[in-house]
């Protein structure tokens, strides 16, 4: 697909850590990028698996970085996996949540009944975190070896970038407790479709005015080529040559980074 074909898209939905930012290092493209878009009469929502943070958090460290940010400019894996609970059946379920505090916080304001009894627990989920013990790790491989529950992850990432590496991230886990358990969770994030569907459901566009922009294959430019939209992938993060080819999935754009965006609107 030529770069052109971005004149089409709408709405951008971006990754934010290895595409606009590393760690606590914003690309000095990203401001710039973000007003050509709105200025173009285009939209962005920042779309993140990391189910570790709130949205406030995320707001709050992109004001840090020095790009204005709003609530409703983001789209995250805890948000995504509430509206998936929400719509299948959870409401009356007792969760038990393996994740951050925010995580959780997420889903009781959205009126889920949590627990930390492990014999109480009618689901897991699993999340992205960083305050993770053994004995969170101790409850869940109990509940999954006991109980025939809905076990649901809100995203599959391997690792989680920073400025010295990576660290490991909720898929990481999730591979430990099925070398402990034998089971497999359902993903929310992506690279489901699940939040891409609920972007443009939320912006009003169709899948060939959204384009996802990111710097991995298997969760960011797999999720919009999942949803039918344009699949961005961009070499400022994970991604090697190496891994592009030796990849199944062929994003639609290949890109040095998202600034190149700018030059196509």
């Amino acid at each position: 697909m030529e770069k052109s074909a971005l004149s089409a898209v709408k709405l951008f939905l971006f990754d934010m850590d290895g595409t606009l930012y590393i760690g606590n290092r914003l690309f000095e493209f990203t401001p710039g990028l973000l007003r050509t878009i709105r200025e173009s009469g285009r939209d962005y929502l920042f779309i993140t698996n990391n189910s570790s943070k709130s949205v406030n958090a995320y707001v709050e460290k992109l004001e840090k970085l020095g790009v204005h940010a709003e609530y409703n400019d983001f789209l995250t894996s805890s948000q995504a996996t509430a509206h998936y609970l929400q719509k299948n059946g959870f409401a009356d379920k007792r969760l038990y949540v393996c994740g951050t505090e925010s995580l959780k916080r997420e889903l009781a304001d959205n009126g889920f009944l949590l627990t930390t009894d492990r014999d109480e627990a009618q689901a897991v989920i699993m999340g992205f975190d960083t305050e993770l013990t053994f004995g969170k790790l101790d409850d869940v491989s109990y509940i999954l070896c006991t109980k025939d529950v809905p076990y649901i992850a809100t995203n599959p990432d391997y690792v989680c970038p920073t400025e010295y590496g990576s660290v490991p991230d909720c898929g990481s886990v999730c591979d430990m407790l099925f070398n402990a358990t034998g089971k497999r969770p359902f993903v929310i994030g992506k690279p489901s479709p699940l939040m891409i569907q609920l972007a443009m459901e939320k912006a009003g566009v169709s899948p060939n005015e959204t384009a996802v922009v990111g710097d991995r294959i298997y969760t960011d430019v797999k999720s919009g080529l999942n949803a039918g939209a344009v699949g961005v992938l961009v070499m400022s993060g994970e991604t090697t040559r190496e891994i592009l080819e030796a990849s199944p999935d062929k994003p639609d754009l290949v890109l040095q980074s998202a600034a190149e965006i700018a030059e196509y609107l």
